[in-house]
């Protein structure tokens, strides 16, 4: 502790708390380390503090940290959020509360703010605690309710979306309390991002689009902005990619450019969520050129953030858009960026599909042995995911997953994966639509070679893939009827579909 802090507190002159503190230090029991331009006191073992501190009496070691908080309140009036973590221990440990709430809040957003989610959950999950103890006016229910908003992209990066919902409910329940619009609104945007990922589409629709009538009746440009991007969100789980960049483009024409950096409630700015989304629904539209500028920029806005989230999701929607288009080297190299970026940030949400697309891109530039291990990791992080009810891109990730594992000729374990991707995918035609494809090569791979089920899977896909305009996914499905009638006849089906799948990579700009 600081030397004026603790002659702020201790009830002693200068000279007697210097040769107090003198008579300590010779004793072995404090540190004395100088922090310019004052000293700062510390126990060398954790347990003589423990000791020290259990023998003060309870009230007056209520009274002392009461105290501190004054005295660093006026010793650091000018930088008070360089003491914000000190600032929430002494109010909560002195029962400040009017000030111990506000100062832990602040706490957990700075944490946040540079990734450290455990923390940032741990002061947010205590604020509320104390909140519950409290007698309920509108001001404590005012800030249950931001609380628990700026709590819930903690825990859905966590992929605790299970909590994400039950906190959400309680913000919900509050809004109605207070009988607040706009607060209704912003718990209706955010609950369309977890029952997204909770597998719950129709829901995400129907409490989306209550978001968005909302938004439009009170003028509210953040929070349209917000929903439209929740919707976009679920729009991409359904495989409607044209319904996504419609919304999104819509979004990126409205958003004030001094709003580059402004999540109006996401996890992450909606400049650079947005163009994640932009630049996955081309993807699988094949209209390569065209994401390219959305992920350049994406990855321009993400970088200076810090972010881990951020920073990973741009970088993987970069790999995405690489990979589908077969162009394996420069997916390897920007998906190991995303993965980097997940890991450094204990990333839970979306961390699966990171490892599923790295062990893709190995796979396919011959690093068997990495993609093997990724492999396997990916399997075992998608099972955690499923424990917690996470749906979301699960069905994606497996079938990345599976294309790993066709690539290592790893049979059995690919068609697994293909039919746990087609299990996960019931309400999301794009994903289910790939998995039929996988399941197709998997049918027709040269050692487990079924002309009928592979024929049934291809024209599966295609059922799916066409209303879509999913031209890649059309063009590999071609590709795959072709080689299949090439082999058992008859020869003008496979000329005409090799002709099909060879028009199509051309107009998409692919080469496959």
């Amino acid at each position: 502790m600081p030397f004026a802090l603790l002659l702020t507190v201790a009830d002693l002159s200068e000279e007697d708390l210097r040769r107090g503190l003198a008579h300590l230090q010779a004793a072995e029991l404090l540190y004395e380390t100088r922090l310019f331009p004052d000293l700062e006191y510390t126990f060398k073992h954790s347990l003589t503090h423990e000791v020290t501190y259990g023998g003060v009496l309870q009230e007056r070691r209520r009274d002392l940290h009461a105290r501190l908080v004054d005295a660093i309140e006026a010793l650091h009036h000018d930088r008070l959020s360089e003491q914000i973590e000190r600032l929430a221990h002494h109010a909560v440990r002195g029962e400040v509360w009017d000030k111990a709430v506000p100062y832990l809040r602040q706490a957990g957003l700075k944490a946040a703010a540079r990734s450290a989610l455990l923390e940032a959950r741990s002061w947010f999950e205590q604020a509320l605690e104390i909140l519950s103890t409290l007698p309920e006016s509108s001001s404590t229910l005012e800030q249950g309710f931001e609380i628990r908003l700026e709590l819930r992209p903690l825990l859905g990066q966590l992929g605790e979306y299970p909590r994400v919902m039950q906190r959400l409910r309680e913000a919900e329940a509050i809004a109605e309390r207070l009988n607040d619009d706009v607060r209704s609104g912003r718990v209706c945007a955010v609950m369309t991002n977890a029952h997204s990922q909770l597998g719950e589409l129709d829901d995400a629709l129907t409490i989306g689009t209550r978001a968005l009538k909302i938004a439009r009746r009170r003028g509210d440009i953040g929070l349209r902005l917000l929903t439209a991007t929740y919707l976009a969100q679920a729009n991409y789980f359904r495989g409607e990619y044209e319904r996504v960049v419609e919304l999104m483009t819509d979004n990126l024409s409205v958003l004030p450019a001094a709003s580059n950096y402004e999540s109006f409630g996401a996890a992450m700015p909606l400049s650079i969520y947005d163009r994640y989304l932009l630049v996955r629904a081309l993807a699988q539209l094949g209209r390569f050129e065209e994401a390219v500028p959305y992920k350049t920029e994406a990855l321009r806005l993400a970088e200076p953030t810090r972010h881990a989230y951020p920073v990973g999701m741009a970088y993987l929607a970069a790999s995405w858009l690489h990979l589908l288009k077969a162009e394996w080297t420069q997916a390897r190299a920007l998906v190991a960026q995303a993965l980097g970026a997940y890991r450094t940030g204990n990333v839970v949400l979306n961390l699966p599909h990171a490892v599923a697309c790295s062990a893709w891109a190995l796979a396919q530039v011959g690093d068997a042995g990495e993609a093997l291990a990724l492999l396997r990791e990916g399997e075992d992080l998608l099972e955690r995911e499923a424990s917690r009810g996470i749906v979301g891109i699960h069905g994606e990730a497996c079938y990345a997953l599976g294309r790993a594992a066709l690539r290592l000729d790893q049979l059995d374990e690919a068609h697994r994966l293909g039919d746990r991707a087609l299990a996960h995918s019931p309400a999301q035609r794009g994903f289910a639509a790939h998995a039929h494809h996988l399941l197709g090569d998997i049918a027709t791979h040269p050692d487990q070679f079924d002309a009928v089920r592979g024929e049934t899977h291809y024209r599966k896909a295609l059922a799916l893939a066409e209303p879509g305009a999913m031209w890649p996914l059309i063009a590999h499905c071609h590709l795959g009827l072709g080689k299949l009638y090439r082999r058992t006849g008859p020869g003008e089906a496979a000329h005409e579909h090799m002709s099909i799948a060879t028009a199509t990579y051309r107009a998409i700009g692919m080469t496959y």
